[in-house]
């Protein structure tokens, strides 16, 4: 079987989107975002048109929403449709089927033997995690895939392990097949320029009509002062997991918030500088609360973290309050 792809990338050439730059507060946000702006990227879309979303991000009672693009935005900009794909082969079987049909899939495979992963699970933990497979090759045992930050290759041990081709992995009965999703592209139903634009302001709409009626800052504040007198009695490990589903949320999303504003002016939007700015005090506050609660962890005491909140608080009011007079 020769190599089947959906797009012809090289791992080794591929540039990443600018909203995975390095030198962003938050270069990644959640697997799930990340892992659509690089495959929107990937087939030749502008991901950036999709992130109205992230205006409606919440705090739900222990976390801040682990938002994602709907799939009803992707549908409406790029003609892109997502479907559960029912595994009843070996996945590998139906990877090969569906990329031989122009369709990228998205599957849960087991980072211990994804190679991008080097440093943290790679050979190191099983940790769950969803990729989108654009190339194949069963015989050359290659694996050209979307995860995270950019586009990558893995092969031969790699190979059998992600795919589950070794005894005990593709014939053990207490290991469920892993859930996935296959992406049908209509390229005659994906908008450009104006079109673009135009559809994207009307989810922006759609999504500010949704955001929380109350200010979330001030809903996790009544939170977070039992939230850290825990993490003050937790080792460190539970500080990462409590930072990455609450403050690394919220102020991922007003990053992109920012930068999706960014986008508009650029394509001719004006009089969203105040908003604009006022993510970035969200962004940046975030990043500099995850600096202070790890100090308390280390230190075991209690921070005052007040005036921080009443910041991030304030600034969510201000995009709030500039944004729906702005659009109409």
């Amino acid at each position: 079987m020769a190599l089947t792809q959906v797009r012809p990338l090289d791992a080794a050439k591929y540039q990443s989107h600018p909203l995975h730059a390095l030198e962003r507060n938050w270069p990644e946000t959640n697997c799930y975002v990340d892992l659509w702006v690089e495959l929107l990227h990937g087939l030749g879309h502008e991901p950036t048109a999709a992130l109205p979303f992230v205006f409606a991000t919440d705090f739900e009672g222990d976390h801040f929403t682990f938002f994602k693009q709907p799939q009803e935005d992707l549908f409406q900009l790029y003609g892109l449709t997502v479907q559960e794909q029912p595994i009843w082969r070996r996945v590998v079987d139906h990877l090969a089927e569906q990329l031989a049909l122009g369709r990228p899939v998205l599957v849960e495979l087991d980072s211990y033997y994804l190679p991008d992963t080097q440093g943290t699970a790679y050979r190191q933990a099983h940790v769950k995690t969803t990729v989108a497979a654009n190339a194949l090759d069963l015989e050359g045992k290659r694996l050209g895939y979307f995860h995270n930050r950019g586009y990558y290759a893995l092969a031969g041990e790699d190979f059998d392990g992600v795919l589950r081709l070794v005894p005990g992995l593709s014939d053990n009965p207490n290991i469920l097949p892993p859930y996935a999703e296959v992406v049908k592209m209509e390229p005659a139903r994906a908008l450009q320029g104006r079109a673009l634009l135009d559809r994207s302001l009307q989810l922006l709409k759609l999504h500010l009509a949704r955001r929380p009626s109350k200010n979330p800052v001030a809903s996790y504040r009544t939170r977070v002062e039992a939230d850290v007198a825990w993490l003050l009695t937790e080792p460190m490990e539970s500080y990462h997991v409590y930072v990455f589903n609450t403050l690394r949320q919220l102020g991922a999303s007003y990053e992109l918030g920012q930068s999706y504003l960014q986008w508009l002016g650029a394509q001719g939007v004006g009089g969203l500088d105040e908003a604009g700015a006022a993510c970035r005090v969200i962004s940046d506050g975030c990043k500099s609360l995850l600096l202070v609660l790890a100090r308390a962890a280390t230190r075991k005491k209690k921070p005052d973290l007040k005036a921080s909140l009443d910041a991030l608080e304030a600034a969510w009011e201000r995009i709030f309050s500039e944004l729906p007079s702005r659009l109409g």
